[in-house]
């Protein structure tokens, strides 16, 4: 089975076609993806309505050129997955919109996708897949959570974020800075030229008795202690300060993800999301993975941002596993606001428009 998926939640237009495999998790075929970094970096984030457009004049020749870098024809497609949500509103809409016309105008089934459990499952699209159970830590620009993940569509929520997400955190860090958007690659980027000591940063809640976790105790420590450095801050300065944020908010997602696998007992961490790109967040949970016998998996590094290959591959698990079942009678709807664990174990229902 053929599965094109369409991503488009936020300001990343992915499309690509995976295949099911009766010995192995599915396989990717082909993939493309357009990033809106250079529309949005004049705003300092993403303009919600720019974005909208921008999906619509890509998506179309994104597909096109999948399906020729596949040698694959639409009438070979099986199904078309496409994210529901969570994301921005107008922006889902355009991927849900061309994914369900597109599967109508076929007569093939298509298939709401959760956005995170895309992230989720995407280390399945690696050289080698985890087994289940395992632990997920699920760290993106809007997301920070805990997952213990029994199988496809099984997951329990462990803990997340009160306030600002890990992802957030880099970025409106790296804007105090002064460093240019996307700010969390930017600050990390900086961050290996200081000194991760040189400033005493808080780390919130690293020491609670749950798994939840708090960020904007510490973007307000970094804004203080950017102010008493002053508008004339030097390069070392600056750089001392983005590697002791990044060591901050790595600290806390290192220990956090330990303690939930020591308390869930299990020995598989999966990471996804686009701070799970980190450099120094792999090498840290790698290390402390470690000396507790557990091994981390990840996305390969070009899957960890938004991504069609993670929506496709959702999509084809979840009909492998007789979670959901495609609907091709042109109605659907998208959630911008939808947790993770409401998703499992059931089908998906669909409303109209």
């Amino acid at each position: 089975m053929k599965v094109l998926g369409f991503e488009s939640s936020c300001d990343e237009t992915g499309v690509a076609l995976v295949e099911t495999r009766p010995d192995g998790p599915p396989r990717l075929l082909a993939e493309a993806l357009h990033s809106q970094v250079a529309l949005h970096a004049a705003y300092g984030g993403v303009v919600p309505e720019l974005a909208s457009r921008d999906h619509i004049r890509r998506v179309l020749p994104l597909a096109r050129q999948v399906l020729a870098d596949a040698g694959c024809t639409l009438v070979e497609v099986d199904l078309v997955a496409y994210t529901r949500g969570p994301g921005l509103a107008g922006a889902l809409l355009v991927g849900a919109g061309v994914a369900v016309a597109l599967a109508a105008a076929l007569g093939k089934p298509a298939l709401g996708v959760h956005h995170l459990e895309g992230h989720l499952l995407s280390p399945f699209l690696g050289d080698e897949a985890p087994a289940f159970p395992f632990v997920a830590l699920l760290v993106s620009g809007g997301h920070t959570q805990l997952m213990q993940v029994e199988g496809v569509g099984r997951y329990v929520l462990l803990g997340e974020t009160i306030d600002d997400a890990a992802g957030e955190a880099f970025d409106k860090s790296a804007k105090l800075l002064g460093l240019g958007y996307p700010g969390g690659p930017a600050l990390a980027r900086l961050a290996d030229f200081g000194d991760p000591a040189a400033y005493a940063l808080p780390r919130p809640l690293l020491h609670s008795a749950n798994l939840d976790f708090s960020f904007a105790g510490l973007k307000t420590a970094v804004m203080t202690q950017a102010r008493k450095l002053g508008p004339n801050i030097c390069e070392q300065s600056r750089a001392d300060l983005a590697a002791s944020t990044q060591a901050a908010i790595v600290d806390v997602l290192v220990a956090k993800s330990l303690r939930a696998l020591e308390a869930s007992g299990h020995r598989r961490l999966v990471v996804a999301g686009g701070v799970g790109a980190n450099l120094r967040l792999r090498e840290q949970l790698d290390a402390g993975a470690a000396r507790i016998g557990a091994r981390v998996f990840y996305p390969p590094l070009a899957l960890c941002t938004d991504n069609g290959a993670m929506i496709a591959l959702a999509a084809a698990l979840r009909l492998q596993h007789g979670l959901a079942d495609g609907q091709c009678d042109g109605a659907f709807d998208v959630k911008p606001r939808w947790p993770l664990d409401e998703i499992a174990p059931i089908p998906q229902e669909t409303t109209d428009a």
